[in-house]
């Protein structure tokens, strides 16, 4: 049995510059992995099957069933996997767990069925899979543009805690488009927020600003999505920022007892909280 962890992701920064002619919205972005993570564990079988921990998660609507039927008619491979997906991220989060997991498969076959795939050529087949997929080939910092597909790594950025807290909010079908589809001309930058960032991981500094151009318009989206955010600074949480495209939201703390006093106060408040590291 082979077994790959899928890490959930973090946007530093997200900006959107414009709406590209193919439909698709041009990004500039500094993704990080953390590591609040999926566990996929892969065994050779005759036929492809499913299970998951988690009774909402559903093959058919996942990108991982769509990644195995893609290595399949690339490779004209025919062999079997029972593919094991036990969920410690969120659904529908904003975390990216759905192409951390698609990326994770690739990865999984790959070497199972030993079809011995370029990295040049996974990363093919990860761009065709969706917009955040190759990245989690990379993982760690890096920046991420085009429409998510043109990754390029980073230096890591330094080592931060992160406290997660997801709020009981109604889940919007098809989350992102309406987002994308929400944003004016004036949310759109020309990415010099995400070059700043860029320059602070170079240097070797903390990052001096935090951006997510989707708060523009997701707490309009979100009902009670301000009221956690204020909830979370009332119990001392700073610079609380939209994780993706929600609804999750997070802030990063450099010192863990701060984390863990935070986590546990979230947690009190019964909120669904989590505690992570950022992974280099």
């Amino acid at each position: 049995m082979l077994t790959v962890l899928a890490p959930a992701k973090l946007n530093l920064t997200l900006e959107v510059l414009a709406k590209r002619p193919d439909g698709y919205h041009e990004i500039r972005s500094v993704f990080q992995t953390i590591n609040l993570c999926d566990s996929l564990r892969f065994q050779s079988s005759q036929k492809v099957t499913f299970k998951s921990n988690m009774p909402d998660w559903a093959p058919e609507r996942s990108l991982v069933s769509k990644a195995v039927h893609l290595l399949q008619e690339t490779t004209g491979c025919a062999k079997g996997a029972t593919i094991e997906v036990s969920k410690g991220i969120p659904l529908v989060s904003g975390l990216g767990g759905d192409s951390s997991d698609a990326a994770a498969t690739l990865r999984g076959l790959n070497e199972l069925w030993g079809l011995g795939l370029s990295k040049k050529k996974l990363f093919e087949l990860a761009a065709q899979l969706g917009s955040d997929v190759a990245f989690f080939l990379y993982s760690g910092t890096a920046l991420v543009a085009g429409r998510g597909e043109v990754v390029t790594p980073l230096p890591p950025l330094p080592h931060s805690w992160v406290v997660l807290v997801v709020p009981d909010v109604p889940r919007l079908p098809e989350k992102t488009r309406q987002l994308y589809a929400s944003l004016k001309t004036s949310h759109y930058t020309e990415g010099q927020i995400t070059q700043r960032l860029i320059d602070d991981l170079r240097e070797g500094r903390e990052p001096s600003t935090l951006f997510n151009t989707f708060e523009n318009v997701a707490f309009t989206c979100f009902s009670k999505l301000k009221v956690y955010q204020n909830h979370m600074v009332k119990m001392g949480a700073s610079n609380v920022h939209l994780a993706g495209s929600g609804p999750t939201l997070f802030t990063l703390l450099k010192k863990k007892a701060q984390a863990e006093d935070l986590y546990t106060l979230c947690q009190q408040q019964n909120m669904e909280t989590y505690l992570a590291e950022t992974l280099a």
